[in-house]
């Protein structure tokens, strides 16, 4: 099943209204593409709901940290959230605004800490007992007062994948329950620091939305408690994690995640962050491959495709199934049943079993869909492979947004010592 970006025109599947196969002519095989409608369609169906809120919305850059897709989104409204400095750099030079920054995470190091407030980001999502010292140490230092909330681990199961999963006790993320008091102790006495609520993140690709509901719960029990004993509470961050619909799943309305956001936290009178990233960019970009070996065995039939693991892991990580098409289809090809592998020498270098595909041979291309988030954003250069592109459409326009880098670009980054400089080392 395709997103609407991405269709059928006259048995060729198109980006918005351009053929991934001529994209793949122009700029060769594996690549991402990305869809700017389907991301300004994602960004304007998740914002609807919560219009009649004092609601921002921050895209979790970590998803995908293309400088194209982050500028696409901040023009429809967008902040971000960042969990390094890094994405603090790439966020602001997309033109994300900072007041719309939100920056989360476990281990942020002072350095990290300093440029953020630095910066004047909207708020710094503490997440432990040991980060808030260190945090008003650094505020102290720049003679700033910095906006701070606590990350609340609520103990709650996601119902997602153990990899995924961030809101039970004893992960890394958050300030347990039992820790909060003082928590907030810290928070609202220490030097430089701006308390303002309390943020929460139960885990990512959620499909079942009964854990947010118990989560925002308890989040809006803690908030009555503080007010009761005169602890101001201006805004709550209600974090991420709304799944999409992968290969064969199904997906509650997000208009029922509204209501449980209007169910439990509208009426404590907050502002509110939400921190979107798969919901926002998961099904507005694809990974188009192509067909290198269709190999027959004696059980089972392979293609093998140009993309792998290192390109897209998700599915040797997750054990996630991407929906997977043919690029070219007639609509009533012959079907057979495959399994897809990469190249890549690893066991788990295969992005699915038993693929009901039209008939294929060497050259003929696949789209992976779902492509958008943790794609790109996730590969690595393992067994020397290039780094590929990334290219974003726009109607029947399209542009590379990130260049093919060869291997002898990625060899450039290291350096031989020079005892190993000579031919008397070889």
């Amino acid at each position: 099943m395709t997103s609407s970006a991405f269709s059928y025109r006259n048995g060729t599947l198109c980006a918005e209204t351009l053929p991934l196969a001529e994209i793949a002519d122009e700029v060769g095989t594996p690549f991402y593409c990305y869809s700017t409608q389907q991301l300004q369609r994602n960004y304007r169906d998740f914002a609807a709901p919560f219009a009649d809120m004092d609601a921002t919305i921050c895209f979790a850059v970590k998803s995908n940290a293309n400088l194209a897709v982050i500028r696409t989104l901040a023009a429809c409204g967008a902040g971000a959230d960042i969990t390094a400095a890094g994405e603090l750099e790439r966020a602001m030079q997309a033109g994300v605004k900072p007041e719309k920054i939100v920056y989360s995470g476990a281990g942020k190091r002072r350095d990290e800490i300093m440029a953020a407030i630095k910066a004047r980001i909207r708020q710094i999502n503490a997440e432990s007992l040991s980060e808030l010292p260190v945090i008003s140490s650094v505020a102290v230092e720049l003679g700033v007062t910095t906006p701070v909330m606590l990350r609340v681990n609520p103990d709650v199961d996601a119902k997602t994948h153990k990899h995924l999963a961030t809101g039970h006790k004893e992960t890394k993320f958050g300030i347990e329950m039992a820790q909060l008091d003082e928590a907030i102790r810290l928070a609202t006495t220490l030097p430089g620091l701006d308390f303002k609520g309390f943020s929460v993140h139960v885990g990512t690709h959620v499909m079942d939305y009964e854990p947010f509901r118990l989560a925002y719960r308890k989040l809006a029990d803690l908030v009555k408690s503080c007010r009761a004993r005169g602890v101001k509470i201006e805004r709550l961050d209600l974090g991420g994690g709304v799944g999409i619909p992968y290969d064969g799943q199904k997906l509650a309305p997000f208009a029922d995640y509204a209501a449980v956001v209007h169910d439990e936290i509208a009426p404590l009178g907050c502002a509110v962050i939400f921190e979107p990233g798969r919901r926002l960019v998961g099904d507005a970009g694809v990974l188009v491959s192509r067909v290198v070996y269709v190999k027959q065995g004696v059980t089972k039939k392979f293609l093998v495709l140009d993309a792998g693991m290192n390109d897209l892991i998700r599915p040797a990580m997750y054990e996630a199934r991407h929906g997977i098409v043919a690029v070219r289809s007639s609509g009533d090809a012959e079907t057979e049943t495959v399994d897809v592998v990469g190249p890549v020498c690893e066991t788990g270098d295969m992005f699915g079993k038993n693929y009901s595909l039209p008939k294929m041979q060497a050259g003929d291309l696949v789209a992976i869909l779902q492509g958008g988030a943790y794609g790109a954003a996730m590969s690595s250069v393992y067994n020397g492979r290039p780094l590929i592109p990334e290219v974003l459409v726009d109607g029947a326009r399209h542009a590379v947004v990130r260049r093919r880098l060869s291997v002898a670009e990625q060899m450039a980054w290291e350096s031989m010592p020079e005892w190993l400089a000579s031919d008397r080392a070889v």
